[in-house]
């Protein structure tokens, strides 16, 4: 930025020590010349440029010798200032007086800043234990180490409008869904079009806990007959490949038509209670609605789908990818159903999948 300054301070004196170069007849020439540049420009604009410090502090100097060298120096300066109202030149002055005599003050009075470290441990603090106090909190940050005023956090949390006194009671929907995550099965469908224009439906569920999806069924035309069938058939599934698995309790899906009575009674069968998602919310699906969105990212996407029998040799490859091979930012990177004879040892290989299509890299045995 300095240099900046000195350029244009050095491009000034330059100007000034031409001027005093040119003659009388070169000079009214020139003037007339920018005089109807300067007119073009205040018809094309509505309002002045807007301009930096440095570059109001030569109109502002130019100014001041005009008024000390004419008598009627306000009809001149109206005159010329073509681009910007006298008393906006005028205020520019006085707001560089007004720099000049102000001063940062450098002793200030009154109690210390808090450190920000504390301040952010006392809105974590907050933010994940809603029932805690002010004091139950300055008890665990000096058990951390830090040395405080109980007031201090009184203050801070006042500050940040946090709650002052424990929300008795009071846990968040995710903490709530993150407890009864292993007992919850999701399902939804996502449509796929073929090459032809073709518009197929697929039925899929998923688990919450564990984030495994198992791929029901791929239709044109789905009915409620069709769907209560696929149900049956994910049931015994669910019994062959969970066995000692935690046991579902809840299913979520929306208030779609095909997922009908006869739907609902396969899964109360199996001592499952239907939890149905809100109208137009499908946020309330999240987990089913970020696996369409995967599964369309990484595989439907880059392929052109011939018909059903592709689409399932398709979806079948990327599923069993999903659940055995691909490592998941909501589990902290681990992978659904990991191999449990992994190694940590030997060369690197690669398996793809889907033409190439899909990579997964894992250790051979050394």
């Amino acid at each position: 930025m300095i240099f900046h300054w000195l350029l244009c301070f050095w491009s000034f004196v330059v100007d000034v020590a031409l001027v005093r170069r040119m003659g009388d007849r070169e000079k009214d020439l020139e003037i007339l010349l920018l005089r109807q540049q300067l007119r073009i420009v205040e018809r094309r604009q509505q309002r002045g440029p807007v301009l930096e410090r440095w570059e109001k502090l030569p109109l502002v100097a130019l100014t001041a010798r005009l008024q000390a060298g004419t008598t009627d120096w306000r009809e001149r300066l109206t005159a010329t200032m073509l681009l910007f109202k006298p008393d906006t030149v005028l205020k520019w002055q006085r707001e560089l007086v007004r720099r000049k005599w102000t001063f940062k003050q450098t002793n200030k009075s009154g109690r210390p800043r808090v450190d920000p470290e504390i301040e952010r441990w006392i809105v974590r603090l907050v933010n994940e234990n809603p029932r805690w106090g002010s004091e139950r909190i300055h008890g665990e940050l000096v058990k951390l180490g830090f040395r405080l005023d109980p007031k201090t956090v009184r203050n801070v949390m006042k500050r940040r409008h946090l709650p002052p006194s424990p929300q008795h009671g009071a846990s968040s929907w995710r903490t709530f869904l993150n407890h009864y995550k292993p007992y919850m099965l999701a399902c939804d469908f996502f449509t796929v079009e073929t090459v032809w224009l073709q518009t197929l439906y697929v039925l899929f569920f998923i688990e919450l806990g564990t984030r495994r999806v198992y791929l029901a069924g791929i239709s044109e035309h789905p009915n409620s007959v069709w769907v209560a069938q696929q149900a049956r058939q994910l049931t015994w599934q669910l019994q062959t490949d969970r066995p000692g698995a935690q046991p579902l309790h809840f299913l979520i899906h929306d208030n779609d038509t095909k997922f009908s009575t006869a739907f609902d009674s396969v899964f109360a069968a199996e001592k499952m209670e239907i939890v149905f998602t809100p109208p137009r919310t499908p946020q309330a699906n999240a987990f089913a609605e970020r696996w369409v969105r995967s599964v369309r990212t990484e595989c439907l996407d880059q392929l052109l789908i011939l018909d059903q029998r592709h689409l399932k040799h398709v979806l079948d490859a990327y599923i069993e990818f999903y659940n055995h091979s691909r490592p998941h930012q909501g589990l902290n990177q681990n992978i659904p159903m990991a191999s449990p004879n992994s190694v940590s040892d030997g060369p690197i290989g690669r398996r793809d999948s889907l033409g190439g299509l899909l990579h997964d890299y894992f250790r051979r045995a050394a």
